[in-house]
């Protein structure tokens, strides 16, 4: 599997199970998340129910819950919205950090199309949905870095649609390969398991 980290922080943002459409001459990828519900989860934390008085089938689970399936398979949290001058004010700082690290031909691209990329973000605003790589620390341990200098992820509702649509800023993704047998772990699971962790 293919999976797609900030070119700043060097966080997952996508992998290859969900396909991009490119838009505005190459700087944005447009890919679909759909709304999943997630839940059930039993965790097996190695104790004997039937020796300690349990039921045999008793462990710890959570309810079902619905979730962003892009948003949850990345730990992406939501940010507050931003007005137009702190969003002219990110892209700014992200354009000054990011294009240095821009192989010299990508530089070139990135320089003529990010305006306008950064105005059809611009004119979607008001209906934008913000997301980050930013995590609480008991995620640290998936990997993430935590950096506040990294890629935001936008999302938003086509006319009609009842699946938001995201939007990636495709210069600021690197490519990498996920070895055989890693996996992610979900938001959900992850919070079964720091509860069980407590408890034990």
């Amino acid at each position: 599997m293919l999976v797609y980290q900030d070119l700043l922080t060097g966080d997952e943002l996508l992998s290859d199970s969900f396909p991009y459409k490119e838009i505005e001459n190459g700087m944005l990828w447009e890919v679909e998340g759909k709304w999943v519900v997630q839940g059930a989860i039993d965790v097996d934390i190695g104790a004997n129910p039937s020796a300690e008085g349990g039921e045999e089938d008793e462990g710890v689970d959570d309810q079902a819950v619905k979730v962003v399936d892009i948003v949850d398979t990345f730990r992406l949290q939501e940010q507050p919205a931003f007005d137009k001058k702190q969003f002219v004010t990110y892209m700014k700082r992200y354009i000054k950090l990011l294009t240095p690290k821009l192989e010299p031909e990508k530089q070139e691209l990135f320089k003529k199309h990010i305006e306008g990329a950064t105005k059809f973000l611009l004119s979607k605003l008001i209906d934008l949905q913000f997301f980050s790589d930013y995590v609480e620390l008991v995620l640290q341990l998936c990997g993430e870095s935590m950096h506040d200098d990294g890629s935001l992820v936008f999302a938003y509702y086509k006319e009609g649609a009842t699946d938001p649509t995201f939007l990636y800023l495709a210069y600021g993704l690197k490519k990498s390969s996920v070895k055989k047998g890693v996996s992610h772990c979900s938001c959900l699971e992850l919070d079964v398991l720091s509860d069980t962790m407590r408890e034990i």
